[in-house]
């Protein structure tokens, strides 16, 4: 078999502690073949309404892909609109997939969320 027809798409599993209080990923690791759909799957830290997703080739700098607010996708890349999609249901874990998947979509995963930031700009 040669190595390029094979895609290993890796994922990290994000951060320690209570449920509550991180991000979850799974699965942990995930194989496909050249052409196959992959999909991964996160849960942010409860409370949290943004997600977003990144990735890091070897060897290359970590790459935005998606932001979503609630359900709705508030940025996006080129790469992302090419070849993912994404989506967060409410009462449901967040979701991004791989529409067909290429030996370039190698790579570490990354999930991650946060509060609404909130400015407060004084008039003084």
């Amino acid at each position: 078999m040669y190595p390029g027809l094979l895609c290993c798409v890796a994922l990290f599993i994000w951060g320690a502690g209570s449920m509550d209080t991180e991000v979850t990923q799974s699965p942990s690791h995930l194989v496909k073949g050249k052409g196959q759909e992959a999909k991964m799957d996160c849960v942010p830290i409860k409370g949290h309404i943004n997600v977003y997703w990144y990735r890091r080739k070897l060897e290359e700098a970590l790459e935005f892909l998606v932001y979503l607010q609630k359900q709705d996708i508030v940025e996006d890349t080129e790469v992302f609109k090419e070849q993912f999609s994404a989506q967060c249901p409410q009462n449901s874990p967040c979701s991004l997939e791989i529409k067909s998947t290429e030996a370039s979509d190698s790579a570490l995963y990354f999930c991650a969320s946060s509060q609404s930031t909130v400015l407060h700009v004084s008039s003084s």
